[in-house]
C-alpha cells in the first residue's frame, strides 16, 4: 500500500506548517511545500504527486491559479487539486473556476473540511477517468490504483500489489500481501476495471492476480499465491492453466 502523496502550494509558513501537520496526522504524505509558482513546478515534476493543495495567491499574485492553468494544459500532467483562498475577488474566483478545481476551500477552514475536500477531489478526478465510484461505495477503483476510505483518510493501493479479491455478499475483500480492505462493490463491477490479462477468475467468488501465483494444484482445486494464500479453483475455471506456458 502507498500513502497518498500531496503537494502543498502555500506561501504563508504558519499556514503551510498547520496544513502539513493535519495531513501527516491523517496518514497523508507531504512530498513538498512550495511558496512560489516556480518552486511549485519544480516539486510537481520531480515528485510522485496524487493531489495538490493550492493557495490561489502567492506573494500577493494569483500564481496559484497560474500553476493550475499550467498543469491543466499539459497532457497526462493533470492531478486533482483543491484551491485555498481568503480572497473575495470575484474576477480571480471566475478565473480560478475555469481551471476546473476539484474542490474549493475558503479560509479559515477546519480539519474535517480539508479531509472531505481531498476525498471529493480524488473522487471527482477519477470519475472523469472512467473508473468506478459512487455514494454507496467507500473506494475509487481505477486500472492502476484503488483509493480506499479508511478512518478519516484515503489509502492508495496499487492494483499490482493485490494478491486476490474475494466477494462476500455485496462486498469485496481486497487482499494484498500485508493488508485487507473491504469495499462495497460487486465482483462483476471490479472485473470491469481490473486488467483481464493480469486478473483472472478461479471461482465465482474469487479473482487472483496471475503475477502472484506460485503453484496451481489441480488435484486439490487450489491456487497458491505469494504471501501463503490459498484460493479455491473450481472446475469451471480450471482452463486458466491454458493461460500459462507449461514445460513438459
Amino acid at each position: 500500500m502507498d500513502t497518498i502523496n500531496i503537494l502543498l502550494i502555500e506561501d504563508n509558513q504558519e499556514e503551510s506548517d498547520l496544513l502539513a501537520a493535519i495531513l501527516k496526522a491523517n496518514d497523508y504524505n507531504v512530498v513538498g511545500i512550495a511558496s512560489t509558482y516556480k518552486e511549485a513546478l519544480v516539486l510537481f515534476y520531480n515528485n510522485s504527486v496524487d493531489v495538490i493543495i493550492i493557495d490561489i495567491y502567492l506573494q500577493g499574485k494569483p500564481d496559484g491559479v497560474a500553476f493550475a492553468e499550467t498543469i491543466s494544459i499539459v497532457p497526462d500532467a493533470l492531478r486533482p487539486f483543491v484551491f485555498l483562498t481568503s480572497s473575495k475577488d470575484r474576477e480571480i474566483f471566475d478565473r480560478a473556476k475555469l481551471t476546473k478545481p476539484f474542490s474549493f476551500l475558503i479560509k479559515p477552514y477546519n480539519e474535517l473540511e480539508l479531509l472531505y475536500a481531498l476525498e471529493m477531489a480524488v473522487e471527482k478526478f477519477y470519475e472523469q477517468q472512467n473508473v468506478l465510484t459512487g455514494k454507496t461505495q467507500n473506494a475509487v477503483v481505477s486500472d492502476k490504483y484503488l483509493f480506499i476510505k479508511k478512518n478519516k483518510a484515503l489509502k492508495k493501493v496499487r492494483t499490482e500489489d493485490i494478491s486476490y479479491v474475494e466477494v462476500e455478499d455485496r462486498y469485496c475483500n481486497i487482499i494484498t500481501e500485508n493488508e485487507k480492505f473491504v469495499i462495497l462493490i460487486s465482483l462483476t463491477k471490479i472485473l470491469e476495471v481490473l486488467d483481464p490479462v493480469k486478473f483472472i477468475r478461479t471461482h465465482r467468488n474469487y479473482i487472483v492476480n496471475s503475477n502472484k501465483i506460485i503453484e496451481i494444484v489441480l488435484s486439490d482445486n487450489l491456487v497458491i499465491l505469494q504471501g501463503n494464500y490459498n484460493v479455491t479453483l473450481s472446475e469451471k475455471y480450471k482452463d486458466l492453466v491454458s493461460k500459462f506456458k507449461i514445460l513438459k
